[in-house]
């Protein structure tokens, strides 16, 4: 849930590393390894060179295999109440919509229309297990990662709004805060929110102490000896 309103300062850091970064970073400002909050196995990206979806988790779940079993009119106000929720969550905001019938989801959800009304929403992006279509006509600027690739809708429905969802072994709740890109997404850490800013900073120095060296010519075991033992001592 989201405890601390985040600056433009550090969502401008957040949009510009990459999300393993942010990982590592969460446990730097941890002090100790073990950060778990995130996916598990490989996802894909609707635009792998588009950079990462920073945002307030607005969720849903949607199911697309069997027809609803609720009259039409329950079916049309729930969707009409999902798009509602989505384009009133706090900014930014990234769409986490579960589909409860992975591993055997059919239903595209996420296409040029629904990438493009959320983008009219000022949503940053779209994270599901589900599947996603129309590859080459998504609405630009809003990243999808998804589970699957697919051409059909199926019966696809809105089932839930609002509650906690799972995407790739990840817990997400309502307001939480994401990070994702083509490696999959974590949820930030309130109380590491902070000082996140100055962990990815030492993170990242911390790594140009072995890089560094070992980018250079005449790199040679004794150089990554010393490289390696400050390293050790510098890391988490």
């Amino acid at each position: 849930m989201m405890d601390m309103i985040v600056d433009d300062t550090l969502l401008a850091l957040l949009r510009s590393v990459d999300t393993p970064t942010v990982c590592n970073a969460i446990e730097v400002a941890q002090g100790k390894r073990g950060f778990d909050a995130f996916t598990r196995g490989t996802m894909l990206c609707s635009d792998p060179n588009g950079g990462a979806m920073v945002g307030y988790a607005v969720t849903a779940k949607i199911a697309a295999v069997a027809p609803p079993t609720e009259a039409p009119d329950v079916i049309c106000a729930r969707r009409m109440a999902y798009y509602k929720a989505m384009s009133e969550g706090p900014k930014p905001s990234v769409a986490v919509v579960e589909d409860i019938d992975y591993p055997h989801a059919i239903g595209a959800y996420w296409g040029e229309v629904n990438t493009t009304i959320h983008k009219g929403f000022g949503m940053s992006g779209a994270l599901t297990n589900g599947v996603m279509r129309d590859l080459g006509d998504m609405a630009e600027g809003f990243p999808v990662v998804a589970g699957s690739i697919g051409p059909s809708h199926g019966f696809v429905h809105v089932k839930e709004i609002g509650s906690p969802v799972t995407i790739f072994g990840m817990t997400v709740g309502q307001g939480d805060l994401i990070h994702a890109d083509r490696h999959g997404a974590v949820v930030i850490p309130p109380d590491v929110l902070g000082n996140l800013a100055t962990s990815i900073q030492k993170m990242q120095e911390t790594e140009n102490l072995i890089l560094e060296p070992a980018r250079q010519l005449g790199f040679d075991f004794a150089t990554f000896e010393r490289a390696w033992s400050a390293f050790e001592k510098s890391r988490t």
